[in-house]
């Protein structure tokens, strides 16, 4: 991680990581901050710990961030890891960008950059917005990332999603040589990128013919019929004799097969990679379109990965679902990436930067006082986004976030049953409700119940898609309860409740367990009460209209995109037959389900996951003279 050349150009100095669950963890052995040279040859250990490190001015020490007294760390040390100094330590910075020159620190603290002058003699000082012990300027009017200097160290470079923008220091302090009499303004547009790619998609004709169709118009289901579609579109639905189909469509016999429109998880956690590096597969993705989610939505994730990735998976770059997210969430709680929210300027603010990077969607968590959640839905009405909460099992905190009007209400509310009074409150709201019955408040988690009543480690697709420990962990030593503990049912029926009187109920499986707990959800809604129809109905054609989405996707009608699931059997005679899917199909394009190669319009086989790669070191060893036994060590270095 972190390659960065000296400035003279002959050495790199790097961290080397131990890996992670979504990169793989192979080769994560003798970490840490290592120098080589710019021409190649062996590598050279300089810390076990450490991470981001990079050269001074002179090449004559490594600057590095650390952490000390639970603080982060600026720290440097000699080429050997010797002297290790500390510059300054931080509550809340998240990035530290030292001047190729050594003359200036830039930093980002809760979401703006900031510019003081570089110290590196004497104790630690403490970088922060609120130190006046030192000149210190902000030079972000709502937010920026990624900090780089001009190799003069004259400039300071940043982005917020496709603008770049730049401040020249000289414009930042008085005191500086040239300096204007009158210092502008902060820049509030920056330069468009505008990088564009294009979008993936297929092109052709393709026929679904035979197979029963759950629309999702209405209570429409139509046996035996056709879906035709052009490219990523559906042109024509409808009974097999009613639908001609083109000379030059290639047809796909799915006779006796049930298709139903893709899912759509609204509260789903992808376990996006961390540490700023994408793998070319990522495993959670394929999992969930492997179990037909078609559309996810991430309410709590890393912003600069997220909507990088979203735009790869649009691209063809990876292979997923539709992915929209929140990026960070709006924390009210303390932490280096809380949001500070005491007027509808912070909230704007807050908001307009989270739109800058491409997201339509905030999450206000843990915003102590009511008013500064009003704050957030002001902001989000100002400019036209939505705003899902989470009241963290506090029951009032979920009413008022009902009264308020809030997108929806994300997870459940901790009481069950309800009465008329929950029900006439929230049934005259536009308010939806997702009750991510997988981790339902006030009893045993809805997850905890699918572990000890089904053989979860045998699930072949699952297994495909994910790394075994995972599984295993859970899957393989589980618990057990009597039924009437699972409070989830009595969850899932007061959700049933709370639905007869027409709000909106979502499909949230919470990332759980990729692609596999969007059909334990949707099974949980049926024990609430709920018909196979009307679970079908939260899991697609809701979660649409919850994203405000409804116009293309979430049922199977001419015009929409081509997201839809083709299973083997059918979930309206049993809801647990949702699961047995053969194809999933996103944006045209046609997936096997058990392998998610594609095929239809196409045969294209998928690169391999790192788990499919590392299978591990085998070796023999003789036994008895004529016997052999065979071994295989996993993730060997």
């Amino acid at each position: 991680y972190n390659p960065s050349f000296a400035k003279k150009g002959d050495k790199i100095v790097f961290r080397k990581g131990v890996g992670n669950e979504t990169l793989g963890l192979t080769y994560g052995r003798n970490t840490g901050i290592f120098m080589v040279s710019a021409n190649g040859g062996p590598k050279t250990l300089i810390s076990e710990n450490g991470i981001k490190p990079q050269f001074n001015s002179d090449d004559s020490r490594i600057y590095f961030q650390g952490y000390e007294a639970g603080k982060k760390a600026f720290k440097s040390m000699d080429l050997n890891g010797a002297n290790e100094l500390t510059h300054y330590t931080s509550q809340y910075a998240t990035q530290f960008a030292p001047s190729p020159d050594g003359k200036w620190m830039a930093f980002t603290e809760l979401f703006n950059a900031y510019i003081t002058p570089m110290v590196t003699i004497g104790s630690a000082l403490d970088l922060s917005a609120n130190n006046k012990a030192i000149p210190l300027a902000r030079v972000t009017k709502e937010a920026g990332t990624f900090l780089h200097w001009s190799a003069d160290s004259k400039k300071l470079f940043w982005t917020l999603g496709e603008q770049y923008y730049s401040r020249e220091v000289k414009n930042t302090f008085s005191f500086v040589e040239g300096a204007p009499t009158v210092l502008p303004e902060l820049d509030t547009a920056g330069i468009a990128m505008g990088l564009k790619l294009k979008t993936d998609m297929p092109t052709g004709l393709m026929a679904l013919k035979g197979a029963r169709i759950i629309t999702m118009k209405g209570d429409e289901v139509i046996e035996e019929g056709t879906v035709l579609i052009e490219n990523n579109k559906i042109i024509s639905i409808g009974k097999a004799d009613a639908v001609p189909i083109p000379a030059n469509a290639k047809i796909v016999d799915v006779t006796g097969k049930t298709i139903m429109p893709g899912m759509i998880d609204v509260h789903a956690h992808l376990r996006t990679s961390p540490d700023g590096v994408s793998p070319q597969q990522d495993w959670s993705y394929l999992a969930n379109l492997a179990f037909g989610v078609t559309t996810s939505h991430d309410p709590s994730s890393n912003t600069e990965m997220v909507f990088s990735q979203s735009e790869m998976l649009k691209a063809g770059r990876m292979i997923g679902p539709r992915l929209y997210s929140t990026g960070a969430i709006l924390y009210g709680a303390d932490g280096d990436f809380k949001a500070v929210i005491n007027s509808l300027d912070d909230a704007l603010t807050h908001l307009k930067r989270l739109k800058a990077v491409g997201a339509f969607s905030v999450k206000s968590y843990n915003q102590p006082r009511r008013e500064q959640r009003q704050q957030v839905l002001e902001a989000a009405r100002l400019l036209k986004m939505e705003v899902v909460p989470e009241g963290g099992s506090t029951f009032f905190t979920n009413m008022n976030m009902v009264a308020d009007g809030h997108t929806g209400i994300e997870h459940s509310i901790p009481v069950a049953p309800v009465y008329k009074d929950v029900k006439n409150l929230w049934n005259n709201t536009n308010v939806a409700y997702t009750p991510t019955l997988i981790v339902a408040y006030g009893g045993q988690w809805g997850e905890n119940y699918w572990y000890d009543r089904t053989n979860v480690w045998e699930n072949e697709r699952l297994l495909n898609f994910t790394p075994r420990a995972i599984i295993d962990g859970r899957a393989r030593r589980r618990t057990t309860s009597e039924y009437g503990d699972y409070g989830h049912i009595e969850v899932a029926k007061a959700v049933k409740q709370i639905a007869d009187g027409g709000t909106k109920v979502n499909l949230g499986a919470h990332g759980q367990i990729q692609g596999l707990g969007a059909h334990w959800e949707l099974w949980m809604f049926v024990q609430g009460g709920a018909s196979p129809l009307q679970a079908i109905r939260n899991a697609t054609l809701n979660g649409a209209s919850y994203l405000g989405m409804d116009k293309e996707i979430g049922s199977l009608e001419k015009g929409k995109l081509a997201d839809l699931i083709i299973m083997d059997a059918n979930p309206l005679d049993d809801i647990r037959n949702s699961e047995k899917i053969k194809y999933v199909m996103i944006n045209g394009r046609m997936y096997d389900s058990l392998t998610m190669n594609e095929t239809g319009s196409r045969e294209k086989m998928r690169s391999k996951l790192w788990f499919e790669l590392d299978k591990g070191v085998a070796f023999s060893i003789p036994y008895k003279g004529s016997e052999t036994w065979t071994f295989t060590i996993p993730n060997c270095d």
